[in-house]
């Protein structure tokens, strides 16, 4: 082989070695859910495997069935010197806390909780906007004006949703009665989809005939259970309208996926930064849906009103109250 072509070749080698060298080490920790849980964490597997696709750059993937298990996964991919880690969930807080002072050379972009840290992002959501359109939606679908409301924990993340949907709700009709219950208290009320059928039933026997369904994996039961009795569910987090046509209402869609993609985009391109961020409507972060498996059930005047709302939030004539603001809830 002539020199020239030698070292024509190793130039090649080198500058394919020197751009897989530059790819970023990526990760992603999900909750309890899983990333199977046609909800929250599905979310996030769908944008990271939309950023693999498109840049052909692979991340690891782990779940954290509690807030132990979180630290200690977080702590062993940082060893691994992962540029950045994504937290999928609150219940990690704590640990992106504690592991993101412990290695402050790996990045860390948690979704739906804050850490104030100089290796930290914060990606939280207006949810309680979001949940006010498919207030507005459930109170003119139902015929009983009597909705439920089935949550996994008792927190300020999940009472915000059900603050935002029972004040949608009531704008739209005053004589609506809400009636609402959560999963449990640990972890695993994320992924009970049998408790979340028996919540709804119990509520449907009370006369509710719409309920939203907050609760990750065991959302899925309480979705189940509205098209079993006959009722309308309303899906969250993902667009779950697909599930089952006819029987779901509208989703209440947070975009985890696009969260997780333009972070890891961002430590690829080099334009990451630290910080807390708050993605309502107007922001894209969250939204109700109409497809081909809801449209039957949306009437004309429904999506009139819905779509009227949603204007006046990002006009901001509409002001949704958020009570992790510590303001109580109005409806």
């Amino acid at each position: 082989m002539k020199i020239k072509q030698f070292l024509t070749m190793m130039s090649a080698v080198a500058v394919s070695a020197s751009a897989f060298a530059a790819d970023p080490k990526l990760a992603v920790v999900y909750d309890a859910g899983g990333k199977f849980d046609k909800s929250f964490s599905q979310s996030a597997f769908e944008g990271a495997s939309r950023f693999r696709t498109e840049t052909k750059i692979n991340f690891l993937e782990a779940q954290a069935s509690s807030d132990t298990q979180a630290e200690q996964i977080l702590r062993g991919l940082a060893r691994k010197k992962m540029d950045l880690i994504a937290s999928i969930g609150f219940s990690q807080t704590q640990a992106v806390q504690k592991v993101a002072k412990e290695f402050p050379n790996v990045k860390f972009v948690l979704i739906d909780g804050v850490v104030n840290a100089p290796n930290v992002s914060s990606i939280t959501f207006k949810e309680e906007e979001g949940s006010y359109l498919v207030g507005v939606a459930a109170a003119m679908a139902s015929k009983s004006k009597k909705l439920g409301f089935v949550g996994g924990v008792d927190i300020p993340l999940i009472r915000a949703f059900g603050c935002g949907y029972a004040q949608g709700a009531k704008a739209t009709d005053k004589k609506v009665e809400i009636y609402s219950n959560m999963v449990g208290t640990t972890a695993a009320a994320w992924n009970d989809p049998a408790k979340g059928g028996e919540l709804a039933r119990s509520q449907f026997e009370r006369g509710v005939d719409v309920v939203f369904a907050v609760a990750g994996g065991s959302g899925l039961g309480t979705l189940s259970m509205a098209k079993e009795k006959g009722k309308l569910g309303i899906g969250v987090d993902s667009n779950q309208n697909h599930l089952h046509p006819g029987s779901i209402l509208t989703s209440m869609v947070k975009r985890v996926d696009n969260a997780v993609y333009d972070t890891f985009m961002q430590v690829k391109n080099g334009s990451w930064k630290p910080g807390v961020v708050a993605k309502g409507i107007k922001e894209g972060g969250v939204d109700w849906t109409l497809d081909q498996y809801n449209r039957k059930l949306i009437t004309p005047e429904i999506e009139k009103k819905v779509l009227g709302a949603r204007k006046d939030i990002i006009d901001g004539k509409i002001k949704v109250i958020d009570i992790r603001s510590g303001a109580a809830c109005p409806a």
